[in-house]
């Protein structure tokens, strides 16, 4: 998984040009019934991929936490919410909370998640490729796509239909 891992990382520097220009051209034209495309990508790549053999994105990145995912994973961990942040969490640039470091603190051994039921909002759409409105955040899908071998192959196999289509 690591070799897949650094593949795609190379791969989606050397296609940062091309995905940028795709999803510029995606907001300007959408296909009908994009999210219905969108949704039957993410299903159909999920079908073959297992999180639990790569947890990359639980071993590079932070979720940002809201305030409901801080109480909620706070009276699980039977802490008040003050003590989760102070001893979890710091603020990012964007005013948002984060964790204080990577891998996920809540990451096992095995890639499973010590705090699974009560995950992060962020944690249990991630990567986000079924998302309604899915081209509103290109932004987002970019990073992602280095990160997530899942969400590259969503990304490339939708490029594949919408550049035969058009």
């Amino acid at each position: 998984m690591k070799d897949k891992i650094e593949d795609i990382q190379k791969l989606s520097k050397i296609n940062f040009k091309e995905n940028t220009a795709f999803f510029k051209k995606l907001k300007k034209k959408l296909p009908k019934q994009f999210d219905y495309l969108m949704n039957d990508l993410h299903d159909d790549e999920f079908s073959k991929t297992d999180c639990l053999e790569c947890a990359n994105c639980c071993k590079t990145t932070s979720p940002i936490f809201t305030a409901k995912d801080i109480s909620s994973i706070s009276k699980h961990l039977k802490l008040k919410s003050d003590k989760f942040v102070s001893e979890y969490l710091t603020m990012d640039s964007d005013n948002d909370y984060v964790l204080k470091g990577s891998p996920c603190t809540f990451l096992n051994e095995d890639n499973s998640c010590f705090i699974y039921d009560f995950r992060p909002k962020a944690c249990r759409e991630y990567p986000h490729t079924n998302r309604k409105n899915f081209h509103k955040i290109s932004h987002l899908t970019m990073k992602n796509v280095e990160i997530c071998p899942a969400a590259f192959n969503i990304v490339e196999k939708l490029k594949s239909i919408l550049n035969t289509n058009s």
